[in-house]
């Protein structure tokens, strides 16, 4: 029990400028992933995630154990929908740790004329490992 409470009243001291900087980490992290998504590169979308990596949708839950995952067919079915591009319109921290940074994400899927085909609002969280590297973790759809 009494490693259930540390886990749950870790806390932290850091100060603003800290906050700025495991954002500023963080974030990178999620710039390369879109980066690597754009390219239509499963493989380097992979190496920005941590695994196990768990998506949520609704109450439904996705568990990948390691990487190589996706769908051979998911570039083509998004192509499909006239999808060109992923910009994020927004990453918003909402939770900040030394080791871990929730962002409520936005983000727009466009078509090649850059109009928007749709938009997204998520929670992901990025967790930093004891290697130093930063990787999404969660996703929420």
């Amino acid at each position: 029990m009494s490693d259930f409470i540390h886990f749950v009243s870790a806390g932290t001291d850091s100060t603003q400028d800290d906050d700025a900087q495991l954002v500023a980490a963080a974030s990178a992290c999620l710039d390369r992933f879109t980066e690597r998504f754009n390219a239509c590169d499963s493989a380097g979308m992979d190496g920005e995630l941590h695994f196990p990596h768990i998506m949520l949708s609704g109450a439904e839950r996705l568990e990948w154990l390691e990487p190589g995952q996706h769908p051979a067919n998911f570039f083509d079915a998004l192509k499909a929908t006239g999808w060109s591009h992923t910009r994020y319109e927004a990453k918003e921290p909402v939770l900040v740790s030394q080791d871990k940074v929730h962002f409520v994400v936005t983000y727009s899927r466009r078509n090649a004329q850059d109009e928007v085909l749709s938009m997204h609002r998520n929670l992901w969280i990025v967790t930093r490992r004891d290697d130093g590297r930063w990787g999404i973790v969660l996703r929420s759809y």
